[in-house]
């Protein structure tokens, strides 16, 4: 075979590990194998017929056209109509750029701002994207705690301890992927002062998840004064609306950075599709109610799995405010993160991911999806149960 001779840089390139394990797991499907899924943060509920039904009267009226890279001027409007009202801030359409999902934020953000020297703070157990991107483009990764002693949100104390003036980017993560934390006004305060004394740099807020939250009102850093004109936000549909595949994220910026955001997204996609973006719109502007209902289900999900993993020796579990993901404790297993995640899928049939996949402040822990039904959930935890008071015989 000819050996291809890659760029330097994809060897910097890390990837998304709950893609990996899903292959993994439907191979071992097609050799008849039973397996529970809970490593894909993926909504299990269909996306709401509103949508669906505008998506088909839009390919009728022929929006099966290239649009602006930047997105449709209608989509773009709602988009900043929707942010405006739910951060309580203004924003125009022209600040707002619509791609295919929410990595192509992550991803033109870090494209556009970062380079060799500088650095880039990142939550760490964090979305994997974080991290390989910041890579790839030759910057500095700047490991930021997320612990759990912490109730998994960030300690303004770290954050004051890794800023300094070759900070570029500060990405911020609430509710959070894999924990479940959510950041807390005081500390969103302590945040705001803080990045108030390092004027040169941006920040990146991932909100994807911020309507799927269980109790109080989502706070994001865009709210306080003078932190929009520095800020880029990232949200979507995709965990909101249960619209993964549908590809429709959205990122919120000052115009400047919006229109090189644009550029790249010329360079890369050309556009969102035309379709999407108007049953976009229509999720922003149709009734809320499935989402409403959704939340209410993973909230009960979440009171399941949480309390069966307390309920497993050797396992603590903190319950998260946000997302859908479980982040349990398995330390004193004895297992290694990764060890008992192969085990749990080679043995038990129980599809996980180990911490790690987030990070190396991730070890020590699983992360557990529960956009599963109760009834897989609960059979997630007895197999897992069975498979630790095996343990003795797992090992030899």
């Amino acid at each position: 075979m000819t050996k291809v001779p890659f760029a330097a840089a994809m060897s910097r390139l890390g990837t998304e590990t709950a893609f990996e394990v899903l292959a993994r797991a439907r191979a071992l499907e097609a050799q008849g194998r039973k397996i529970v899924h809970q490593e894909i943060g993926e909504p299990d509920f269909d996306t709401p017929k509103n949508i669906r039904d505008r998506a088909k009267k839009a390919l009728d009226e022929g929006w099966t056209h290239y649009g602006p890279s930047a997105g449709l001027p209608e989509a773009r409007a709602a988009v900043a109509e929707y942010v405006a009202k739910s951060r309580g801030i203004k924003v125009s359409p022209e600040e707002v750029l619509l791609v295919p999902g929410g990595k192509p934020v992550i991803f033109f953000t870090i494209l556009a701002l970062c380079q060799p020297g500088d650095e880039v703070i990142f939550p760490d157990p964090g979305f994997p994207i974080y991290e390989s991107m910041i890579r790839f483009v030759g910057a500095t990764p700047v490991s930021l705690p997320i612990r759990e002693e912490n109730d998994f949100s960030v300690d303004p104390a770290d954050l004051k301890r890794l800023l300094n003036r070759k900070t570029k980017l500060v990405i911020l993560n609430s509710p959070a992927n894999p924990t479940g934390g959510v950041l807390t006004e005081d500390h969103l305060d302590k945040i705001v002062k803080l990045l108030a004394k390092f004027p040169a740099a941006t920040i990146l807020s991932d909100e994807i998840y911020s309507r799927v939250l269980y109790s109080g009102e989502h706070r994001s850093i865009l709210s306080y004064p003078g932190m929009k004109e520095r800020c880029v936000l990232l949200d979507g549909f995709s965990k909101t609306y249960a619209m993964t595949g549908w590809r429709l994220g959205y990122g919120v910026a000052n115009k400047t950075l919006t229109a090189a955001m644009a550029r790249l997204a010329t360079n890369c996609h050309s556009c969102a599709p035309s379709f999407v973006q108007i049953a976009g719109v229509e999720a922003l502007k149709g009734p809320q109610r499935d989402v409403e209902l959704m939340v209410a289900e993973f909230k009960k999900r979440r009171d399941v799995i949480v309390d069966g993993l307390n309920d497993i020796p050797g396992v603590s579990c903190k319950r998260p405010e946000g997302a859908f993901y479980a982040f349990p404790n398995i330390k004193a297993t004895g297992f290694s993160s990764k060890e008992l995640a192969d085990l749990l899928l080679d043995k038990a049939g129980v599809a996980a991911l180990s911490g790690t996949c987030f990070g190396a402040g991730g070890e020590g822990y699983l992360r557990f999806s529960y956009a599963n039904s109760i009834a897989e959930i609960q059979k997630a935890l007895k197999l897992m149960r069975e498979l630790l008071a095996s343990v003795p015989s797992v090992r030899r």
